[in-house]
């Protein structure tokens, strides 16, 4: 049983973040250092945080974190590791080239866990390939400031090979937490959901996977345990709750399992980054029910001990944005591919002990601790679903 509270940060991070709190030099975002900051900051301060930029390197200095410099090559199994492609192969007039996945994840440290792991020798911030197409088009749906905004492009792609099949890995910039808080007209889409329309059109996939960090719920979750859900599920209370698909949730077919105990057993060259109150190895978790799948909110919420967002029994972990691919798929008209979510837990449940507010800023801080680590885990799930 896990449940996070201000010691267990202490005994896994090295710091009490309410007693002590992270200095301002170890924060992506300066709201998110305020004492006066709000959950919504915790939410862009994940999606930010570079573990390999300047905020990462003061964390390092503050914390017992390490960072992907401590990685450990992962002993692939015989002709089957992953292959970078030395020059990124490209689709006509800007779009992405056609392969038979596409493997998108979203924050800036799951971009470089997902790199690492699955082209190494070329990392989503510093390498991958701007994806500007349609940019001008789609960006006029999104409010000023959020990070494909920021960044003038939808996201950053790489390719490469997995058992001789071809992959597309994008980063995406594009976010449903972030790139507008205005419910879409009637009949017309959010510009996420655009994002996937195009970028599964361009890349006609067999597979497409979203993958990254969640938030556990219930205290069964351990930092670096896999969800593989062809189940995603809305959870909107929020500025989307007035929408068709607000609770609704979406089904995809049966993931391929054949090379899950081969993941599980790659997981264990980086397992000692996870936290040290971890009492076992990190699962890979079937989701076969709504219950058990990938929860996706139009709020920054995180499962506490009294639960206090409502989550329990709505998924196995919570983020914001997975549904949005089901939702895509359900709309679309045109052939649909095998989709899957493949999120690892970067936070157990959190005590409720404190503000809410202290209560974000824990999660926060595990995520920023772990986050990367776990994602290593769920990249290497994402290899064991291609190679299958």
């Amino acid at each position: 049983m896990t449940i996070a509270t201000k010691a267990w940060v202490k005994r896994n991070l090295g710091f009490d973040p309410i007693a002590t709190p992270a200095p301002a030099a170890t924060f992506a975002i300066a709201a998110a250092a305020s004492k006066s900051a709000q959950p919504e900051d915790f939410q862009r301060e994940i999606i930010d945080f570079d573990s390999e930029g300047p905020e990462g390197a003061a964390f390092f200095a503050f914390t017992t974190a390490t960072g992907l410099s401590r990685f450990t090559d992962i002993p692939w199994p015989e002709g089957l590791a992953p292959k970078t492609d030395a020059t990124a192969r490209k689709g006509p007039a800007g779009a992405l080239p056609k392969a038979h996945a596409l493997v998108v994840t979203w924050t800036v440290d799951e971009g470089h866990a997902l790199s690492r792991v699955l082209t190494p020798g070329k990392d989503s911030s510093n390498d991958y390939v701007p994806y500007r197409h349609n940019f001008a088009q789609i960006s006029k749906k999104m409010r000023k400031g959020c990070p494909a905004m920021n960044a003038g492009r939808l996201g950053a792609y790489w390719t490469g090979t997995i058992a001789g099949k071809q992959v597309v890995y994008f980063k995406s910039d594009s976010h449903l937490s972030q790139d507008t808080k205005t419910a879409p007209k009637a009949g017309e889409t959010l510009p996420n959901e655009d994002v996937w329309q195009q970028i599964i059109a361009e890349v006609q996939p067999e597979i497409v996977i979203t993958t990254g960090t969640a938030g556990g719920i219930g205290t069964d979750c351990e930092v670096g345990d896999v969800v593989v859900s062809p189940i995603v599920a809305f959870d909107c209370s929020k500025w989307l709750a007035r929408e068709s698909f607000a609770k609704e949730n979406f089904k995809s077919a049966a993931p391929p399992t054949r090379l899950f105990s081969a993941a599980r057993t790659l997981f264990k060259a980086n397992s000692e980054r996870l936290p040290p109150d971890n009492t076992r190895a990190p699962k890979i978790i079937r989701a076969t029910s709504v219950s058990k799948a990938v929860l996706t909110t139009d709020f920054f919420g995180f499962d506490t001990s009294d639960n206090h967002y409502g989550l329990k029994g709505l998924g196995a972990v919570s983020e914001m944005g997975d549904a949005i691919l089901g939702l895509a798929r359900s709309r679309a008209a045109s052939k649909v591919p095998v989709w899957l979510a493949v999120r690892n837990v970067s936070d157990p449940q959190i005590k409720a002990e404190g503000t809410l507010q202290e209560q974000a800023r824990i999660a926060a801080q595990i995520y920023k601790g772990f986050g990367r680590w776990s994602s290593v885990c769920s990249a290497i799930v994402c290899w064991a679903l291609i190679a299958a």
